[in-house]
């Protein structure tokens, strides 16, 4: 949905969505809600709000194919484009949730798939205790152990070894 500045009304205005939103890659199982308010301050303008996505996530130590729902508060300054210096400049902690718009126009898409992308695990797991998958033979150890014997030392680490069985001499 795309929102021109202009047209924004003193008084602000709510955006109620349901958006259908594709992600490269992350598997968004169903349409995307948010609840959004919108006002203009001037040059700026300033989104408020919530997000809900259900994200269809593959948890990185059991392999296993799992939902997780992501609530996210927005809030959100626009700025217009023009008011970007050309230097380059360390951003502050102030400045974490500024966004630039360009012409007379806010697409609030943009606005989700980028607060979806920024709040999405970076190694997500189904579960904290999740034990994970046997490296040696490949059993999913939430549902069962194995037999694999798992003394083996790292062959780089062999000469830390010698030097523990040195000093117990």
């Amino acid at each position: 949905m795309k929102i021109i500045i202009s047209d924004i009304p003193e008084e602000g205005l709510v955006a109620d969505l349901e958006e259908k939103i594709s992600l490269e890659d992350v598997l968004i199982a169903s349409p995307v809600k948010a609840q959004l308010a919108v006002s203009k301050t001037s040059s700026e303008v300033i989104i408020t709000g919530g997000i809900t996505a259900e994200l269809d996530l593959k948890c990185s130590r059991c392999l296993k194919t799992f939902r997780q729902v992501l609530d996210l508060p927005v809030n959100v300054v626009y700025h217009p484009a023009g008011e970007v210096c050309a230097e380059r400049h360390q951003l502050h902690d102030d400045e974490m949730d500024m966004e630039f718009y360009r012409a007379d126009e806010l697409d609030l898409n943009e606005l989700l798939s980028e607060q979806i992308m920024l709040n999405e695990q970076m190694k997500p797991l189904c579960d904290e205790a999740c034990k994970g998958i046997c490296p040696e033979c490949g059993t999913d150890l939430n549902t069962g152990s194995c037999r694999c014997v798992q003394k083996k030392t790292d062959p780089r680490l062999e000469v830390l070894k010698k030097l523990l069985d040195k000093g117990k001499e």
